[in-house]
């Protein structure tokens, strides 16, 4: 049980069921019946094996929202291609922009740490879901049928490779380097801190608080063009100067001077933030196998219907019995 399922699957009740069997599907048929949405990512050539085809739960329940999520789509060449979290990172694109930059042609594209990839999905399914539940009760719209490809979800946030390539067609790579600077990640007296700095507004904000250094009105570093072709001789002037600051003088002052700069935090960065404290962010709770354990909460407070942790992640089949699932 990992922590992934263990904070995604909070507040949530599970049950267990084979679809390979008549008793199965009939199980899950009665709970759709008043159910409002039914999220699932099984593939569109087994769907009907399994008894959530949009025929048949259309018809179970005329006002259910089904969200089918699947790795290239409903429809389409791929649609019943098998895949995992590393086949959708790899077919958006977002591997081969990934992992290298400039004079690392002898390593890899690299995927994302976890399952980014599916778990972007999950996100835009959660939005269109969100969507299509609104439009029926506020519009009286039917039930929807929305179909997710996790693909084309992470293709939608490869920054500007797909509009660089509709409008100028140029390819982007993961062995590039970027045009303007400074935009990058640096080392502080404690950490990692990112710096972006490219508007001429915010570099001449950036060099006051260094104290107007002479290197600084070089015409090499004299636009952010400049300082990106020269980034090799500019980089090492800037780490000189962040080496001997802590991440959080930094960031702070940054804010104070309004730079978009931020810490690189680990998780235990996170656990220790000071506003994220404040906030009571975090929330704990037991688990009967997993044990007490600290979770992120809720990303937002709404007044009429707070956020409340009210139970931890079910075990397999713990709600079978409860819901009348009993197979």
């Amino acid at each position: 049980m990992s922590g992934l399922f263990l904070y995604l699957n909070a507040n949530k009740r599970g049950v267990v069921l084979d679809l390979a069997t008549a008793a199965g599907r009939a199980a899950l048929h009665g709970l759709l019946g008043d159910a409002d949405l039914l999220v699932q990512s099984v593939r569109p050539d087994e769907m009907r094996d399994r008894g959530i085809d949009w025929e048949t739960v259309h018809a179970l329940n005329p006002r259910l929202i089904e969200c089918s999520i699947s790795r290239f789509g409903q429809s389409g060449p791929e649609r019943d291609y098998a895949g995992y979290e590393i086949t959708s990172a790899n077919a958006s694109g977002w591997a081969t922009i990934t992992g290298a930059g400039a004079g690392g042609a002898d390593l890899p594209p690299l995927k994302a740490f976890g399952q980014q990839a599916d778990y972007q999905a999950g996100l835009n399914a959660m939005v269109a879901s969100l969507g299509a539940l609104l439009a029926r009760d506020l519009r009286g719209a039917p039930g929807q049928h929305i179909d997710l490809s996790t693909q084309e979800a992470v293709m939608t946030f490869l920054e500007m490779a797909i509009i660089h390539n509709t409008y100028g067609g140029r390819v982007a790579s993961r062995l590039g380097a970027r045009v303007i600077h400074p935009w990058a990640m640096m080392p502080a007296k404690d950490g990692v801190v990112f710096v972006l700095c490219v508007q001429e507004d915010q570099w001449r904000r950036l060099i006051e608080w260094i104290g107007n250094p002479e290197w600084a009105e070089w015409e090499i570093f004299a636009d952010r063009i400049k300082r990106a072709e020269t980034w090799d001789v500019l980089q090492p002037l800037l780490e000189e100067w962040t080496r001997e600051r802590t991440v959080e003088e930094i960031y702070t002052g940054g804010l104070e001077r309004r730079l978009a700069f931020a810490p690189v935090s680990t998780m235990g960065d996170l656990l220790a933030n000071e506003h994220l404290r404040v906030r009571g962010f975090f929330a704990t709770i037991g688990h009967p196998e997993a044990g007490e354990l600290t979770y992120p909460g809720a990303p937002w407070k709404l007044s009429a219907t707070p956020w409340e942790l009210r139970r931890p992640a079910p075990l397999l089949g713990q709600h079978n019995e409860e819901l009348g699932c009993g197979v």
